[in-house]
């Protein structure tokens, strides 16, 4: 192993067959690894910019590069005699939003994993404080499971609340319509962020499982199946609530443009009443000689009779042909 610069990890362990557990010191990271061992775990921060010669010095060229991208996308991938794994974790902590999920970049081969973080994941704080006590996953498909576990655990209260906020928006729907349709934009926004991730990541887990079998004993691959079809009933529910609040947007638009055509109804209806009444005004008060009636005294009186009764006589008609 050639020498390799001194590091900060995040955390590092060595986790042995019997189950102990030895916290490594930074000059330790890429000492030799004993045969008692069961594995090493080392997890980086991505902002620390001295990790990458760490990482290269450490695995080869294009687990380097995978574990050190900006942005990525849950995937498994076989390389060589290990796997490259990403994943995500919804966004937990303080004053952030769910739905802006936290990757986590690993190298797994037997007896090593590397992780790589930009943004702490709450899944991974877990498994930490795991092996802080005393109860480490004992190997690697342990380890992988387990994480795949916390991070599934975690997103199920997020994507519940969804579909409980679509029943919430529904109710408030039969009363009042106001500012429902930015509520429901917010909605579908976080959903689609969502699921933008957590789709891949059942196809990520499952070719986990399935291409790496010599990691998991039978209960992790029970494990891995369970997590699978956890994340494949998120997916549907996901889906479920994108269409609910596409229904919903539907309906609000339509009663909207409803209340909308029965204003302008009613506007129609007034203008056509005062239409031919204010001709009328308008004709007999032009100021000039022989306007009928000038010259007698209930002139104006018999005027306005003939405006009203002309007005009720156009109501009439109106609600004749149904219009109003």
């Amino acid at each position: 192993m050639p020498h390799t610069p001194s590091i900060e990890p995040l955390y590092a362990f060595d986790v042995y067959k019997d189950g102990r557990v030895h916290k490594l010191s930074n000059d330790e990271l890429s000492s030799p690894r004993d045969k008692s061992l069961s594995y090493r775990w080392v997890h980086l921060n991505l902002e620390d910019t001295g990790i990458r010669k760490w990482i290269s010095d450490n695995v080869d060229e294009i687990a380097s590069l995978s574990l050190t991208l900006e942005d990525t996308r849950p995937r498994a991938v076989q390389h060589q005699n290990g796997v490259l794994l990403n994943l995500r974790g919804v966004n937990l902590n303080p004053a952030s939003d769910p739905e802006d999920m936290v990757s986590i970049r690993m190298w797994i081969e037997d007896g090593f994993i590397v992780s790589v973080r930009a943004r702490r994941l709450m899944a991974v704080v877990g498994i930490r404080e795991s092996i802080e006590a005393g109860n480490p996953p004992r190997n690697v498909g342990e380890f992988l499971t387990e994480l795949s576990a916390q991070l599934i655990s975690r997103m199920d209260p997020i994507i519940s609340g969804l579909s409980d906020k679509v029943d919430e928006l529904e109710e408030i729907s039969l009363e009042r319509t106001d500012g429902l349709r930015s509520e429901l934009a917010h909605l579908r926004r976080t959903t689609i962020m969502l699921r933008r991730y957590i789709g891949p990541q059942r196809e990520a887990i499952s070719h986990l499982g399935v291409t790496n079998t010599a990691f998991f004993t039978d209960e992790g691959n029970h494990i891995l199946r369970e997590v699978v079809d956890r994340i494949t009933r998120m997916v549907e529910e996901m889906d479920a609530v994108r269409e609910r609040s596409a229904i919903l947007y539907d309906q609000l638009s339509d009663q909207r443009a409803e209340e909308m055509n029965r204003n302008m109804l009613v506007l129609s209806v007034v203008a056509a009443i005062f239409l031919p009444l204010g001709f009328l005004t308008g004709l007999l008060g032009v100021n000039i000689a022989g306007i009928p009636g000038a010259d007698y005294p209930l002139a104006f009186g018999l005027f306005c009779v003939a405006l009203l009764m002309i007005s009720l006589g156009l109501l009439w008609w109106f609600r004749k042909k149904k219009w109003i």
